[in-house]
């Protein structure tokens, strides 16, 4: 209704104008929850590397604020690869032994981006799919993954769709951009019992690119301070979404489902945009200084026993890298 009264309002009469914002119908109210709603998995597109091998890239949208959801790979979360010569994975019957293509089974709250990705099988045309299927909260949605060329992603695209950029936005420097290095320490492997505290130790380094988002105090109208309250980053004016850039370094549950206590808090990389969220996506956020010899120590406990996939992610806001942990919890 907005867009209409601008069109309208020099040709419109005063009277005429607000006997219209009478009968205006009232707008829609965008609603938002808490827990109930959906999980809709998500086809980001596809990548190349130098070897010239080639990777779907997944993500999904949690549409709760706070419910996060334990689904199994299984009949309610599962992959379907369609061979080459069908044209369609729906001529594929379910397959166990390719239902498993490494995605989480712990789904965080709202949008999460880029969060794994899937080897192209050989000989894999076109126009055919490879489809994630997933069911939460009664409701049944799929992503259908192709190799169409409007598809194809690369370290710009990343960085604009996670905020770090505007859309369309470029210059050398950022084109130059890496993704920081990580190495996390030990076999990979873990067995702890319920309660007792494990140490996750990881190394972390960036290049700089994009420079680290810093910290500015509020200022008067009158340009002078007005007060010793941090005001982070503004919100930018771009139509995606907007993100704090700079080195940070959060661990978080992949899969496996139960209570798990990381100390200290972890910046949480799901885009939560409240103010004051712990999140590179809300404003007032800005990555925490960096220990000097770029060693991270994370203490991390259970509370009920099973087997873990915990997921460390290193980031400067436009590109990241990911590695895991499997913790096996005894009572």
């Amino acid at each position: 209704m907005i867009v209409t009264l601008r069109r309208v309002v020099a040709a419109v009469a005063l009277p005429a104008l607000a006997a219209m914002l009478l009968v205006a119908p009232a707008a829609e109210a965008q609603l938002t929850y808490r827990s109930g709603q959906p999980v809709s998995t998500a086809f980001e597109g596809w990548e190349d590397e130098e070897d010239g091998s080639r990777y779907f890239l997944f993500g999904y949208m949690n549409s709760n604020w706070e419910q996060e959801l334990d689904i199994p790979v299984g009949p309610d979360n599962y992959f379907v690869l369609g061979e080459a010569g069908t044209g369609s994975p729906e001529s594929a019957t379910f397959d166990a032994a390719v239902a498993d293509q490494g995605q989480p089974t712990h789904f965080l709250p709202r949008r999460n981006r880029f969060v794994f990705r899937v080897p192209v099988p050989e000989g894999f045309r076109e126009q055919d799919e490879v489809v994630w299927t997933l069911t939460a909260n009664g409701t049944t949605v799929s992503a259908y993954a192709s190799l169409r060329l409007d598809y194809r992603v690369d370290g710009l695209i990343k960085a604009s769709e996670q905020g770090a950029i505007g859309a369309g936005t470029t210059d050398p420097v950022i084109r130059a951009n890496v993704a920081p290095t990580l190495t996390v320490r030990g076999d990979g492997a873990h067995t702890v019992q319920v309660g007792e505290p494990l140490t996750l130790t990881a190394v972390a380094t960036d290049d700089g690119v994009p420079k680290t988002t810093e910290p500015r105090r509020s200022t008067s109208p009158f340009g002078r301070a007005a007060s010793d309250v941090p005001t982070g980053w503004m919100k930018p004016r771009q139509i995606t979404v907007g993100s704090a850039t700079g080195l940070r370094l959060s661990w978080y549950v992949y899969r496996g489902s139960g209570l798990v206590t990381f100390a200290p808090e972890q910046t949480k990389v799901w885009e939560d945009t409240r103010v004051h969220a712990n999140s590179p996506w809300a404003n007032y956020w800005y990555p925490p200084p960096l220990p000097e010899d770029g060693v991270f120590e994370t203490e991390v406990t259970f509370d009920e026993p099973g087997t873990y996939v915990l997921r460390c992610l290193a980031s400067d806001g436009a590109l990241g890298v990911d590695s895991d942990v499997t913790v096996t919890v005894i009572e």
